[in-house]
């Protein structure tokens, strides 16, 4: 048996079935526990978000590379070229030499000894020519351009053109394969900002302020989040600033009866329950019903107990609810292109057709959970994405058709340093690359009489 190394094996097999099983690259990192050391957990996170972001661009490195068509590579090899050449040309911290020599090692053991040649000479053919690699071919195709070298699917490069225009497209596309900053929200029902600021410098955690939310902060140098004490006392939760944002704007009111339609793993909602003092009642519900147990668990540690998880199909009309709500949140299934910084392989695991059934849902989601609001009540409608035809689009649409709701403006309690002239007309798009937080939309509608 040939002796490989740890992190990289355990970094290959996770890309096999990101690749192959369309499983969650961030879920089978989660799921190594405590099985290696936090230096080799960050080497394997690297290097499986890494080469899912560039796939597209290290398959054409291939491609130009291989005297064999790249179907006939076996989705081992091809994943262990993969890695080769993403340590190639983006960790600098690793030897070329040793990229290579690892990489042949693991094709030996997931292989053959021809396959471990085939590796051996495309990355060492690669380490010596790859100035000569150029995409300038490509350049006549804008789209086509843009969707190799930042590696995106095409077609998802052409809706986003079509939406917001090539340059911003580029932009975007760029700041997309950045790392994601970890934001927490501090769970102020238990301790105020400063106080657990000064615990975890303690604990030698890097802690800075976030960007737009008070509750907010950004910690680094934290392997492992979700076992610290602090953590565990239920201190904070981990949240990006555009989801609280959501929950924020929806601005809940003490003793308001809330609706949350689609709420696992419940961080809107218990952000909800904190806005509100832990006093009135929120009601979250989810098709998945082993998903409440994530509310639930996470509501028990944050010390919240106004919140009732209920297992509901968010398309289907629950006529135990309509017209009890007084502020109501959907935040709805989504493409999710707005957080591929954080999953990167959502870039390969949608489709057009997949996109086109999530507006239906939607669609549905909206017009059965909406007649849940009181009159005068407020929804908020999110998503994690940035397509106009799942956010302003989809909005537009139910308020033709439902003539009792209007757009509501919330410019007056946007957070300082946040500026969107759109508030003014009742929603807000943000995006990464200009408002350095994860791509998000949020629409506010009032019930009319």
């Amino acid at each position: 048996m040939y002796k490989v190394d740890g992190p990289r094996e355990e970094a290959l097999k996770i890309l096999i079935k990101v690749f192959e099983d369309k499983s969650y690259s961030n879920i089978l990192i989660k799921n190594l526990g405590q099985k290696y050391t936090s230096l080799d957990r960050s080497f394997i996170t690297e290097l499986v978000y890494g080469t899912i972001k560039y796939k597209l661009r290290i398959d054409y490195i291939i491609s130009k590379q291989s005297n064999i068509n790249m179907n006939k590579i076996s989705p081992s090899i091809l994943n262990i070229l993969r890695m080769g050449i993403y340590q190639i040309d983006y960790l600098d911290r690793v030897p070329n030499s040793a990229a290579v020599d690892e990489s042949v090692k693991l094709a030996k053991k997931y292989d053959n000894i021809g396959a471990s040649k085939f590796v051996n000479g495309l990355l060492r053919n690669y380490c010596r020519r790859k100035d000569a690699i150029s995409f300038s071919e490509l350049k006549s195709d804008k789209t086509a351009y843009l969707s190799v070298v930042y590696s995106y699917p095409k077609w998802m490069v052409k809706a986003i053109i079509d939406d917001y225009g090539y340059e911003f497209t580029e932009d975007f596309l760029k700041y997309s394969n950045l790392a994601a900053d970890t934001t927490i929200r501090v769970n102020r029902l238990k301790i105020d900002k400063e106080t657990l600021k000064d615990k975890l410098t303690q604990n030698n955690i890097e802690v800075y302020n976030g960007r737009y939310m008070e509750n907010s902060l950004v910690i680094k140098n934290i392997p492992g989040i979700l076992n610290i004490d602090e953590y565990k006392e239920g201190y904070f939760t981990v949240q990006d600033e555009s989801s609280m944002l959501a929950a924020y704007i929806l601005n809940p009111k003490p003793g308001d009866f809330v609706m949350d339609v689609c709420a696992s793993p419940g961080t809107k909602s218990t952000y909800m329950a904190e806005i509100m003092g832990n006093r009135g009642t929120i009601i979250s519900g989810d098709i998945h019903k082993g998903k409440l147990k994530l509310v639930d668990n996470n509501s028990k540690r944050l010390g919240i107990d106004i919140i009732s998880t209920i297992w509901n199909d968010a398309e289907r009309l629950n006529n135990e609810f309509v017209g009890k709500a007084d502020k109501l949140l959907v935040d709805a299934p989504c493409s999710g292109l707005g957080i591929m910084r954080k999953k990167p392989e959502i870039r390969w695991n949608r489709t057009i057709d997949e996109i086109k059934e999530i507006q239906n849902i939607q669609k549905s989601i909206l017009s059965s959970s909406s007649k849940y609001l009181k009159v005068g009540g407020s929804l908020v409608y999110s998503t994690c994405t940035i397509l106009k035809d799942e956010n302003i689009n989809m909005i537009y649409k139910f308020l033709d058709e439902n003539k009792n709701f209007e757009l509501e403006g919330f410019e007056n309690i946007l957070p300082k340093g946040l500026k969107k002239e759109d508030a003014k007309k009742g929603y807000i798009e943000l995006f990464p690359n200009t408002d350095f937080i994860d791509g998000f939309f949020i629409a506010k509608m009032k019930r009319k009489a």
